[in-house]
């Protein structure tokens, strides 16, 4: 095989790679917006046995993502050359790397947050549930578990990895980011983002119908009128017709 014809293989392996990382950082936002939803759940009416499984089945495929997301990137970053598409390259997968090192700090807040409510709320007998905070919601989770499952990363698994629980997810996740740091030193601030920030204020924007005014305006009607339907005669304000 010619040095040329290497090359571009090599270069179509890259893009095919980087192609499944954006898939699963787009399947990683999307579960770990959903387990964020459960999570604000616990400790409330809505809280459940249900709930609870779900989480564990959603932390399981959070953890199959990062995992080989994470192995992916750090291959990515460190087969990159010196090359003008090489650079090119590199600037794409140093993206995908910050923007997968963010939603990794947001998901570890949520598992912590998630660890001390189950502490506080552990459900583990029948009268537990009477120190549940009442908020008025008793369902919803439903459709959260629905979405989760609906995602799929974009790699298939040959050996199924055992869910770890709550606390060594915690601890496996924090060693996770430090050797991450420590192997690829990608600084956030040299990461130039491919959009400008909020776009969708760029974008014009319809005018209301009815102003300020015309919403806050209070129909003034006669005094008599008032008398009648207005108790003390102090009001001020008029009856709205």
């Amino acid at each position: 095989m010619s040095r040329w014809r290497r090359s571009v293989d090599e270069l179509a392996a890259r893009r095919r790679q980087q192609g499944e990382c954006e898939r699963a950082q787009e399947a990683l936002s999307r579960v770990t917006s959903c387990f964020q939803q459960m999570a604000a759940s616990l400790g409330s009416s809505a809280d459940c046995s249900f709930l609870r499984d779900e989480m564990d089945e959603t932390r399981a495929l959070a953890h199959r993502i990062c995992r080989g997301l994470s192995q992916r990137l750090v291959r990515l970053l460190s087969d990159c050359d010196c090359a003008p598409s090489g650079v090119e390259d590199r600037q794409v997968s140093e993206r995908l790397w910050v923007l997968f090192l963010s939603a990794l700090e947001n998901f570890l807040s949520d598992l912590r947050k998630a660890y001390d409510l189950i502490g506080q709320f552990p459900l583990t007998q029948r009268y537990d549930r009477r120190s549940l905070v009442n908020t008025g919601c008793i369902d919803g989770m439903v459709g959260v578990a629905a979405r989760v499952a609906s995602v799929q990363a974009p790699w298939l698994t040959l050996e199924e990895e055992p869910n770890p629980d709550l606390t060594n997810h915690i601890a496996g996740l924090e060693a996770m980011l430090s050797e991450m740091q420590l192997r690829v030193p990608v600084a956030f601030w040299s990461v130039e983002a491919t959009q400008p920030a909020w776009t969708e204020a760029h974008g014009e924007l319809d005018e209301p119908d009815d102003t300020l005014e015309d919403l806050m305006e209070v129909e003034v009607v006669s005094s008599n009128k008032m008398a009648a339907c207005c108790q003390p005669p102090c009001c001020g304000l008029g009856c709205v017709g």
